[in-house]
């Protein structure tokens, strides 16, 4: 899987895992160049909080693209370290 925002690759992986039909890439995957850290949280139910990337690609800002749970709650620990994206991300 791929995910692609403003003609660029953000994320590569063989190994996503798809959770409410999200694929999550493997933090290694994802190019770090591209994430700036964000203030914003939310909060999952079941999966806990989590917390945001803004993504920068040549110039261009997309606020709070992509989202991590870096402590899940205990059925959502196969996603720890994984990012998933949203906000006109295609991941293909």
């Amino acid at each position: 899987m791929k995910a692609f925002w403003n003609n660029q690759v953000i994320a590569e992986s063989n190994d996503t895992i798809i959770v409410e039909n999200n694929h999550y890439f493997p933090r290694e995957s994802v190019k770090a160049e591209y994430l700036v850290s964000s203030d914003t949280h939310t909060f999952c139910p079941w999966k806990g909080q989590a917390s945001y990337y803004t993504l920068e690609v040549d110039g261009q800002r997309n606020a709070d693209a992509a989202w991590y749970y870096p402590s899940p709650k205990p059925a959502a620990q196969n996603i720890k370290n994984y990012i998933a994206f949203w906000k006109g991300v295609q991941v293909r």
